[in-house]
């Protein structure tokens, strides 16, 4: 543990005996373990990787780290301050790794990348640091291309070397194994005296994006959505033969290679693209430093292919030799890498046991970060089905892509299968495990109309007007979430908040003894969550509606971990207003106490009275909400809405929600500006909602 500190701060030294071992990889998935355990995670690279170029390992932990961290914080020194006085270099490591840990509760250390030197001195360099820094060692080995046997002799070999700095080797990863090899290296592994994890090599960590090969053979991009340079490569095709040989030979996410005068292969590529039942490619190369013919290219053009055609100037061979030896990065943009990266660590390393090595502290405060990353975790302990309407949205299926690579939820998105389908195939989403049913084939339609119009017979409504009613996307889902073929519900990227949640009104309804549907943002500050109602929903809440607003936000909060301690707001605290608005408060609060007398309530109260403790002790002293509220319940939405925006644009909150409350089945509303994250969060708190109620229900 590191030592010399002001407090107690965790530490893992993650290193290595070698380069390409994945240790990038291992120690995002590290990082964020740490993260659902303690509130200030952060970063330090005691070697940085170059002294020209930014370190892309520290740009992408920093861009996951929850301390406030800069990446001059992350770094101690370059190769040549260790080639030019490796013992001043040590000096100056200990003391701006120590400048970090005073402001952090765990430290995840990356050890240097054989980048400069390739050495049997480095790891012995490297474990230097590590003892010097009071660091435990999670030491990574590359698997690919060795034995079993091979990597034992790697792994003891490289404790002796440990051993002789007397640094502390704490656990082994075995990376980059090939898959039919796992268990046999397990095996082998079974004698160490240290726990030892085996991850298997995954293709697509190490496959170059087409903006990665563009850049490696100079190319330009010629024709097709610039989005999709992100798409990763994972095979690379020269297309010396006839068009027909050519087709035969595609696979997803290929990218072919070939001249810009081969007009019959540029055209049977794009229209391949295009067309169904045809592999997804990711780009195409044209090589020579040639176009297509003027004839071809107006043709091209008015196909308006989204694929990316790259051309360079450099020849067939040159081309194929730099996009072979193109090796991709775990980079700081690369979300579908770094989702697939945090799910092999979570599948392959026992994190409970990583963490009991580590010695985490209890965190003491409750960041966004931390919540976050703990709505994600809780939402992975008991998966539930949610449906997404909005399949055709971007925004939506690379949401569904995360939440599917992290197991954050089993999936169903509406739209047409084949273009749902395809457009996620060029955005690089892999949609395998999700289920996509277009509700205007589907075979539920006839079974959903009769349903809803025994539930609409009282306004009388007919099976075939029910038909109409069932196919639009958000009485389907929701119809899906009634008649539990799913879990719930999560819609609104591209449509309005009516259009989400009436049909929830009409067909799931409120839960018992609760007659208003409302909302919360779960407000995350920089120590703590709270919980603001309604802000989204009743536009002028009635003293009964209030109070049913107050009662499903505090299950709310306990749902997800904050104790309800309930503020009903006015422009008033205590007894020292009057008038209609406050006396509307007032009749809330007592409804409150008289239907649940458990709740901890005190209403009418003034926002600063609620939250801070000095003032709470001259206006309401001695109460035991007053100065210390969780769950802020403002009289109307005029005063909620504004509040949350303030508290959120003014004091840097994290606003998530709106979390939609009273119903008896979780639908969530997104905002029409939602961002991916937004999404996977709201897919997260949609998951806990039903675990609550099959809990509830079981």
């Amino acid at each position: 543990m590191a030592a010399g500190t002001a407090h107690h701060t965790s530490s893992v030294y993650i290193a290595a005996p070698e380069g390409d071992t994945g240790k990038s990889t291992v120690a995002l998935g590290v990082l964020q373990m740490l993260c659902t355990h303690a509130a200030r995670v952060g970063v330090f690279r005691p070697i940085a990787r170059s002294a020209d170029k930014p370190d892309f390992v520290v740009e992408l932990l920093l861009a996951h780290v929850t301390a406030d961290q800069s990446y001059e914080d992350a770094i101690g020194v370059g190769y040549d301050q260790v080639h030019a006085d490796p013992e001043a270099a040590i000096a100056e490591i200990v003391m701006r790794y120590h400048s970090v840990a005073e402001e952090c509760d765990a430290v995840v250390i990356v050890g240097s990348d054989y980048t400069d030197i390739a050495s049997p001195s480095e790891l012995n360099f490297n474990a230097r640091i590590a003892v010097n820094l009071g660091a435990p060692v999670l030491l990574t080995v590359r698997g690919l291309h060795r034995t079993p046997d091979e990597i034992l002799q790697l792994v003891e070999l490289c404790r002796a070397e440990l051993a002789v700095e007397k640094a502390h080797l704490m656990a082994v990863a075995v990376n980059r194994c090939e898959l039919s090899d796992l268990e046999q290296v397990r095996s082998a592994l079974a004698g160490l005296a240290e726990p030892s994890w085996v991850l298997p090599e995954v293709p697509l960590l190490t496959a170059p994006t087409m903006a990665e090969l563009s850049d490696a053979i100079d190319g330009e991009l010629y024709s097709g959505d610039p989005e999709l340079l992100q798409r990763e490569v994972l095979d690379v095709m020269v297309g010396g033969m006839t068009s027909e040989h050519i087709l035969e030979r595609l696979t997803d996410g290929l990218a072919v290679i070939a001249p810009a005068d081969r007009s019959d292969v540029l055209l049977a590529l794009v229209n391949a693209h295009e067309a169904e039942g045809f592999p997804s490619l990711a780009g195409i190369i044209l090589n020579g430093g040639l176009l297509p013919h003027k004839s071809v290219a107006r043709l091209v053009e008015g196909i308006k292919p989204r694929l990316p055609i790259l051309t360079t100037h450099l020849n067939t061979y040159a081309t194929a030799r730099a996009a072979a030896t193109t090796r991709g990065r775990v980079a700081a943009g690369s979300q579908r890498k770094i989702d697939t990266a945090l799910n092999l660590v979570e599948q392959h390393i026992d994190a409970a046991e990583l963490l009991r090595h580590i010695e985490v502290p209890i965190p003491s405060v409750m960041t966004p970060q931390l919540f976050e990353f703990q709505l994600i975790d809780r939402a992975r302990q008991d998966r539930k089905h949610i449906v997404l309407p909005e399949g055709s949205d971007d925004r939506v299926l690379r949401a569904a892509g995360r939440v599917l690579r992290r197991g954050v939820a089993d999936l169903t998105l509406l739209g047409n299968e084949s273009a749902v389908r395809s457009r996620a195939a060029e955005l690089g989403v892999d949609l395998d495990e999700a289920r996509v049913v277009d509700p205007v084939t589907s075979e539920h339609v006839d079974e959903f109309a009769r349903e809803y119009t025994r539930l609409r017979a009282h306004k009388g409504m007919t099976e075939e007007r029910a038909h109409e009613f069932v196919t639009d996307i958000s009485y389907f889902g929701t119809m899906m979430v009634h008649l539990g073929i799913a879990d719930g519900m999560v819609s609104g990227a591209a449509h309005t908040t009516a259009h989400t949640i009436r049909p929830s009104f009409e067909i799931i309804k409120t839960q018992t003894g609760v007659s208003t549907v409302s909302s919360v943002f779960l407000m995350c500050l920089a120590d703590r969550v709270l919980v603001y109602g309604d802000c989204a929903v009743v536009p002028d809440p009635t003293s009964q509606q209030l109070a049913d607003i107050a009662i499903s936000s505090a299950a709310t909060a306990a749902q997800f971990g904050i104790e309800p301690r309930i503020a009903m707001l006015s422009y008033s605290t205590g007894e020292s207003g009057t008038g209609a608005d406050v006396d509307k408060v007032r009749a809330a609060t007592a409804l409150v106490h008289k239907r649940r007398a458990d709740l901890l309530v005190e209403g009418p109260i003034q926002y600063d009275a609620a939250i801070e403790p000095s003032v709470a002790s001259t206006k309401l002293p001695g109460s035991p909400v007053a100065g210390q509220a969780t769950v802020f319940i403002f009289p109307d939405l005029n005063t909620g809405n504004n509040t949350y925006k303030a508290v959120q644009r003014s004091a840097g909150a994290v606003a998530v929600g709106p979390v939609l409350q009273g119903l008896r089945k979780p639908v969530n509303d997104l905002s029409r500006g939602a961002l991916v994250t937004d999404i996977v969060n709201t897919v997260a708190i949609t998951a806990i909602q039903a675990q609550g109620m099959a809990e509830e229900h079981a």
